[in-house]
């Protein structure tokens, strides 16, 4: 590539996203990776884009919102240029209702979501017996069900953005030089090195574990949130489990007991599982900020350079919208930035 406009350092999900819309903007782009696209906690298997709870509305939870929202155009276009599947889909969650006194809060919810959602998706309480086999068992006999949240297949949904990328004629190199204005999305090293430079903790590296199984629950199946367990049917006739949340760990990539205990929780909420195969075990670092939102602005080592890091459990829901702000940013000059996202919230 003879002329760069923007380098992307990092191909995890914000950084190819970034990248992505970078080049739809007519930028000319280069993604620089020693590892390839979605090799860290990108590279995982849940995929639950799921929304905060309508209720408390902060800049993080609209910022959440408007990036769900443009989740389902952002996907289409990425496939109909790449020609592969991120595996995205609409199609909901339910949620168990444990006791009335957390039946008569997600009624309340209703009504706040009704205001906060703006009519593009509803949170609804519903007898459990309306929505058919799939709902999960419920003390209550009721759910919460949301049309808001989403699934999606990380790998698939990296490949994808890769495909999509290789049209628009955007390299993801393992090594390379910085030209133009270079964006750092690196995740968990970027982290370390922020934390090392300021002598405290900035971010850190939360592992998670997941499972993947053999399980067809139908292609339009809602997610189930259960026990604070997700369990996503995939378009494919998988089904994930996940994921742990451990901030310490001897080893970054191995599975053990704690996932073996959230594949019993899952079954326990929803039996249809139980004798489902496991067919893949997973575990990765994912990158969690001090302020456990993302950290996206100018970046703190860096004159001239920004970073779009701390995507943690929700990066793939935010990514959208994380693209759209950093390329406004860098390309255009305008900062729409939430204050609670900059980079001096977490040092």
């Amino acid at each position: 590539m003879a002329m760069v406009d923007v380098t992307v350092r990092g191909a995890g999900i914000f950084g190819l996203s970034i990248a992505w819309i970078c080049a739809r903007r007519g930028a000319r782009v280069q993604v620089i990776d020693p590892f390839g696209p979605g090799a860290g906690a990108s590279g995982g298997l849940v995929g639950a884009l799921a929304p905060h709870v309508p209720e408390n509305w902060n800049a993080k939870k609209a910022f959440q919102f408007e990036s769900l929202i443009l989740a389902e155009s952002f996907w289409a276009g990425v496939e109909e240029t790449g020609g592969i599947s991120p595996g995205y889909g609409r199609t909901g969650r339910l949620q168990p209702i444990a006791d009335d006194r957390a039946l008569d809060l997600a009624r309340a919810r209703e009504t706040t979501a009704a205001e906060l959602w703006q009519g593009k998706a509803r949170w609804q309480v519903r007898p459990r017996l309306d929505l058919g086999p799939w709902a999960p068992p419920s003390a209550t006999g009721h759910v919460i069900h949301d049309t808001l949240s989403a699934r999606m297949h990380p790998r698939r949904a990296c490949a994808a953005l890769a495909a999509a990328l290789a049209t628009r004629g955007v390299e993801i190199t393992p090594e390379g030089v910085d030209r133009g204005t270079v964006i750092h999305a690196t995740g968990v090293a970027g982290l370390e090195e922020l934390t090392a430079h300021f002598g405290k903790v900035v971010g850190n590296a939360v592992k998670g574990q997941g499972a993947l199984l053999r399980f067809d629950a139908g292609p339009e199946a809602p997610q189930i949130f259960a026990d604070a367990v997700h369990i996503v049917p995939h378009a494919d006739g998988t089904l994930a489990i996940g994921s742990t949340s451990e901030r310490e760990f001897d080893d970054a990539k191995s599975t053990d007991a704690q996932l073996d205990a959230v594949i019993e929780r899952a079954v326990a909420a929803m039996p249809v599982l139980h004798g489902a195969t496991v067919i893949e075990r997973w575990a990765g670092l994912r990158p969690r900020a001090k302020s456990r939102a993302p950290i996206l602005g100018a970046h703190p080592l860096y004159p001239g350079q920004y970073i779009a890091n701390g995507g943690f459990k929700i990066g793939f829901g935010m990514a959208p919208k994380v693209a759209e702000v950093m390329a406004d940013l860098v390309l255009e000059g305008r900062d729409a930035i939430p204050e609670d996202f900059r980079p001096e919230a977490s040092l």
